[in-house]
């Protein structure tokens, strides 16, 4: 009686968490939309710039299988059904709902202002438009503000999707998603899913070193840079193995893509290009 009892405790201690794990991370993931591809063959949304949430029927799980400390007035009121979708509080707000999920306790103004924004149902069945429709229809029978669908839209050419691209991001929006109408579900990165974000560049010179650490160790894990109005942010992505054992030189200027700006004017997700031309 003792095996089983302790042969309980480890599956709950363990075998259980990385179950929801694995449920949590095996997601559709996005490709980067070709600019003059044709979209009439798909549903375009917004990019909602928040955090992607995964409610399993009973929990709910950052993509990688985080619990996410929600009050329980929040999720009692989520269907018994698999969800997948972002948690947001606005355009320009990534930096507050990203802090509220990291939070240890719940703090309940702050998730009176979040809502989540459903775009997949992982376990329907059908086509993409049918599990839209199925949305819809979930969304209306909970009947609370806080859970939403992601405003599904079509576009027939490629000309009107990148005015609609210009249009959204003018107003502050992350970017499109483009999701095949006739797709399944399925998990993965898959050509059913793509991701249309402008790509912005600047310059800014390097100031210092940050140690890389797993693969890197040994040599630049990132470059602390800074820009003309003195803003110091880091850049890590976007190195080879070249550079990374010779980064460019303090001092020198570096030109870095990113995805537009936080709130505070920091270069989201900013990647290092190259060093900047001297003729």
């Amino acid at each position: 009686m003792q095996r089983i009892h302790d042969a309980w405790l480890i599956f709950l201690a363990v075998v259980l968490p990385v179950c929801f794990c694995q449920a949590a991370d095996t997601l559709l993931l996005a490709r980067v939309w070709k600019t003059g591809g044709d979209p009439s063959a798909y549903w375009v949304s917004e990019k909602l710039d928040g955090v992607r949430a995964v409610w399993n029927g009973q929990r709910l799980l950052t993509r990688h299988g985080n619990e996410i400390p929600a009050p329980a007035w929040f999720t009692n009121v989520l269907p018994a059904t698999a969800l997948d979708g972002e948690l947001w509080m606005g355009r320009g707000r990534f930096d507050e709902v990203s802090a509220l999920v990291r939070s240890n306790k719940p703090d309940d103004g702050r998730w009176h202002q979040v809502r989540y924004c459903i775009f997949e149902l992982p376990d329907a069945g059908g086509d993409f438009s049918a599990r839209v429709y199925r949305m819809r229809e979930l969304v209306a029978q909970v009947d609370v503000p806080w859970l939403q669908v992601v405003e599904q839209f079509r576009i027939r050419s490629s000309q009107a999707l990148r005015q609609r691209l210009q249009v959204l991001v003018e107003a502050g929006a992350e970017g499109l998603m483009l999701h095949r109408a006739d797709a399944v579900y399925q998990t993965g990165r898959s050509d059913a899913l793509f991701k249309f974000k402008p790509y912005y560049d600047s310059e800014a010179r390097v100031v210092g070193y940050v140690p890389g650490r797993g693969r890197n160790r040994g040599r630049m894990g990132a470059i602390e840079v800074e820009r003309e109005d003195g803003l110091r942010f880091r850049i890590g992505s976007g190195f080879s193995d070249l550079e990374r054992e010779h980064p460019p030189p303090i001092g020198s200027i570096i030109t870095y893509t990113y995805h537009g700006l936080t709130r505070s004017g920091i270069p989201r997700f900013p990647v290092y290009l190259r060093i900047r031309d001297e003729f």
